[in-house]
């Protein structure tokens, strides 16, 4: 709700005016849409495909008396629907938090009167009062101002507090970072006094904007594109293989109800029923290992995304600089060192700003309120004592500088400091080598000279000048003339140390790094180069405005650098680059970075961020820097390295199985192996799997983003299946042709050669190189070689083996057995490296 017009004056309005205004616009309340109800969620998340054929499995093994294998099915299914149920919980969490971030009362004039009153009883045209520590309640113009400085750094990203001034008729319409003369809800007052005339409440506002995009849901991310597609190719698979099973045996042997049930066995045997466990515990196992690395994981489905990141878009503070601004320089007009403009500037910090103490180490302790005089005051080599305070001239947004007059052994010094062009023009003379020199027009020329330069190095630069007093009884900024120009202090963000090869090794890996700040392009262009990193290219947040999504996407690829960036803008980016077939993760601490970390693949915060940022992240970095995320990535990689070891397992294994049983259901006179013994051949199998998440990864998988890919993971089931069911039938044929097995006979042959050779070249497809010299975990080699086993020897387990339908099988067998596994895995190995060449 946007006020069309300001009335005159700062009246304020009446009760009753305000509570018509508030029946007719609402509340001042951000308006977030509604959570949807647990249960409304939970129906959502079932109507996964995935789960849908994972439920139908459990309820097909319950109707077959397979009541543990059911109980397993469900409670797979129920612990991966608890995780999802978790992930939302988080979502509206972020949400309530957001609500919680904005002032719960307000200062406002009412009927003539300064009152207190909740902050969501607010309306345009309400006039509020703002001091020193306020959270702005709503978006408002101001209407008087002394001294005001807002922290919005939340909104904009921007470190240094702003300057505020009253400008009627200016403020209303621009956003936060835009106009000097309006502030923002979700900012907070850094100094000085301020008051406002309401424009914008609720959700109207830039705070409200940020808010109700954190509250959509957020896009696909490339875990739930890749889970997507891994299961219409499970269901397409198992839908095609249940119906020609069916209507087969419907003809050979119409026997409707007994071939149903083996069918739909066949598609529990196809479907990866472990496949949520098997992720669950792969990510989780993995998150721990992050967390050692202090990278924290909010949602384990973060981790595949965070292996799949090829772009990172991050700001530069605190990332790839410290965030702390430190004193560069201390030099005169000529860009000398200057002990003399230190000790005036730091003279000027300690005693200048009616936001300070009178200590250096009390300012310090405020933690803030004004970083470049901290940066000033963090010299404890320089002196003060003997100093008194006469006269403070703080700064304002006219003047640009602020002054103080001191005494000392009888003599009085006047010194100001504040923006060079401000101080420059109240100089008539310099310091040259300790003696006063009129400033000149080729002076002045060498002071534009050196500043410029300043600036071009990407330095924050301040003037500072001073005089000796009068003796007076008070001073005002009309003695804030032909002062001496004693030289400039120039500050600078500096780089992190690591930054620069934490960039290399990222690029070395496959993640390009994109810088999004709202600062300068020079400042960021001089960092950029400072880290060693070639000429960037830049594009300014101006530049975007003009572009269409489909050349902002062109453009984002090829771009280094993007300054003086709004947070939508920043949001545009991350989407842009998304539609062009990147996973792309961001790195932010604000609440203006919360809708991008809601709307990134994988949102990355640090933990002294704000509440907002890291309820919408998924990715918490407990230390800052991006050699610590450049870890997580890696870990991120490893863990989805061991899940697709399970996708191209099962589904090669199972395919093969599937196809030979539809086969052989066609030529034999019995079917090949009971409803129980395929349920019980997949469960064995899966549980030799358990223990895959402990695996190790091939170092070459770490080097590059990884990505699900379905067309890889079907090419598996469909070379590496055939190979398998090639091998089944020579099973088949030495059953039947050369040790005349009997259907008891046939059903224990092909349980035990099925599963022996479908657990063992886990061991081949494990790794994309040599299995001779890519050693497996302890663990998978002993659940594997223990599952093989235990396949072997259930025959001769009586009472088990008869209620399964087993029998003894002659030695013969066995050496065949272990005959035609050698080989196959031999073949899987061939086939399995012609696979990964092409992929």
């Amino acid at each position: 709700m946007t006020a069309t017009a300001l009335e005159e004056g700062a009246r304020g309005l009446t009760e009753v005016e305000a509570e018509g205004l508030l029946g007719r616009y609402g509340p001042n309340e951000l308006g977030l849409r509604k959570s949807e109800s647990a249960f409304r969620e939970f129906l959502a998340l079932c109507a996964n495909p995935l789960v849908l054929i994972l439920i139908a499995a459990a309820v097909t093994s319950a109707l077959m008396g397979e009541a543990a294998n059911a109980s397993i099915i469900l409670a797979i299914v129920l612990m991966s629907l608890a995780l999802n149920l978790r992930q939302s919980y988080r979502s509206r969490k972020a949400v309530e938090t957001l609500r919680r971030q904005v002032a719960p009362m307000a200062t406002v004039l009412r009927d003539g009167k300064w009152r207190d009153i909740e902050r969501d009883r607010l309306v345009v045209a309400d006039v509020i009062r703002l001091s020193a520590g306020d959270l702005v309640p709503a978006d408002a113009e101001l209407i008087e101002a002394q001294d005001l400085h807002v922290q919005e750094a939340a909104l904009t990203g921007e470190s240094l507090p702003v300057e505020k001034c009253a400008s009627p008729g200016h403020g209303e319409g621009a956003g936060p970072g835009g106009s000097v003369g309006s502030v923002f809800l979700g900012t907070s007052v850094a100094s000085g006094t301020g008051i406002a005339r309401i424009f914008a409440t609720g959700k109207q506002t830039a705070f409200g904007a940020i808010a109700e995009r954190l509250a959509a849901r957020p896009p696909e991310t490339e875990f739930e594109r890749g889970m997507r597609g891994f299961s219409r190719l499970i269901a397409q698979t198992v839908i095609l293989l249940v119906l020609f099973i069916f209507l087969v045996l419907i003809v050979i042997r119409h026997a409707s109800f007994e071939s149903f049930l083996f069918a739909i066995a066949v598609a529990v045997g196809l479907t990866p029923e472990f496949l949520p466990m098997i992720t669950s515990v792969t990510l989780a196992q993995g998150a721990v290992r992050m967390s050692r690395r202090q990278v924290i994981v909010k949602h384990l489905s973060a981790m595949q995304n965070l292996g799949s990141m090829d772009v990172l878009c991050s700001d530069k503070t605190g990332t790839l600089t410290t965030g702390v601004l430190t004193l560069e320089s201390h030099v005169d007009l000529w860009g000398r060192p200057s002990e003399p403009t230190l000790l005036l500037g730091y003279l000027n910090s300690l005693y200048g700003s009616d936001v300070m103490l009178s200590a250096a180490d009390a300012v310090l302790r405020k933690g803030g309120a004004a970083p470049l005089d901290a940066a000033i005051l963090r010299q404890g080599s320089v002196s003060a004592d003997g100093f008194r305070k006469l006269s403070v001239m703080p700064f304002d947004f006219e003047r640009r500088r602020s002054t103080v007059v001191l005494e000392r052994g009888g003599r009085r010094i006047l010194i100001t400091k504040g923006a060079p062009e401000s101080v420059l023009e109240i100089c008539s003379h310099c310091d040259r080598d300790g003696e006063t020199a009129p400033l000149n027009e080729d002076l002045r020329a060498i002071f534009h000279e050196e500043f410029h330069r300043q600036a071009g190095e990407g330095l924050r630069t301040l003037a500072v000048a001073s005089r000796d007093a009068d003796s007076q009884s008070s001073y005002t900024t009309r003695d804030e003339r032909d002062l001496t120009f004693s030289g400039f202090l120039t500050f600078v963000d500096p780089p992190r140390a690591e930054a620069a090869a934490a960039i290399r090794a990222l690029r070395e890996d496959g993640v390009e790094v994109k810088v999004l700040t709202g600062d300068s392009e020079l400042v960021t262009t001089h960092l950029w180069m400072e880290l060693g990193m070639p000429a960037p290219s830049v594009v300014l947040g101006t530049e975007m405005a003009s572009m269409t999504d489909s050349a902002l996407g062109h453009i984002a690829e090829r771009t280094n650098i993007f300054a003086r960036v709004s947070p939508a803008q920043k949001n545009r980016i991350l989407l842009a680059l998304k539609q062009r077939g990147h996973v792309a993760g961001f790195l932010g601490d604000g609440i203006n970075d919360a809708p991008s970390l809601h709307c990134a693949d994988v949102g990355i915060s640090v933990s002294n961020a704000t509440d907002v940022a890291r309820d919408a992240a998924e990715v918490i970095l407990t230390a800052p820097g991006l050699d610590v995320l450049h870890g997580g990535i890696l870990e991120g990689r490893k863990a989805f390295g061991n899940m697709m070891k399970y996708l191209l397992m099962g589904t090669s294994s199972n395919f093969g199985n599937m196809l030979s049983m539809a086969a052989a259901s066609v030529f034999l006179p019995f079917l090949p192996m009971t409803a129980a013994q395929v349920l019980l051949n997949n469960f064995l199998y899966d549980l030799a799997q358990v223990t895959i998440p402990t695996d190790h990864v091939d170092e070459s998988f770490t080097r590059k983003p990884r990505r699900w890919d379905i067309r890889l993971i079907r090419d598996f089931m469909v070379w590496i299946g055939p190979i398998s069911s090639l091998y089944d039938f020579i099973t088949f044929y030495v059953l039947r042709q050369m040790l005349h097995a009997g259907e008891a006979e046939f059903h224990t042959g092909w349980f035990v050669e099925s599963l022996a050779t479908q657990t063992l070249v886990l061991f081949v497809i494990r790794t994309a190189g040599n299995p001779l010299r890519s050693r497996p975990s302890a663990a998978l080699t002993a659940t594997t070689l223990l599952i093989a086993m235990v396949g072997a020897v259930l025959p001769f387990v009586h009472p088990v083996a008869a209620n399964l339908g087993f029998v003894p099988l002659p030695l013969r067998f066995y050496v065949f057995l272990v005959a035609a596994t050698v080989t196959y895995l031999g073949f899987v190995e061939l086939a399995k490296r012609r696979l990964f060449r092409r992929f």
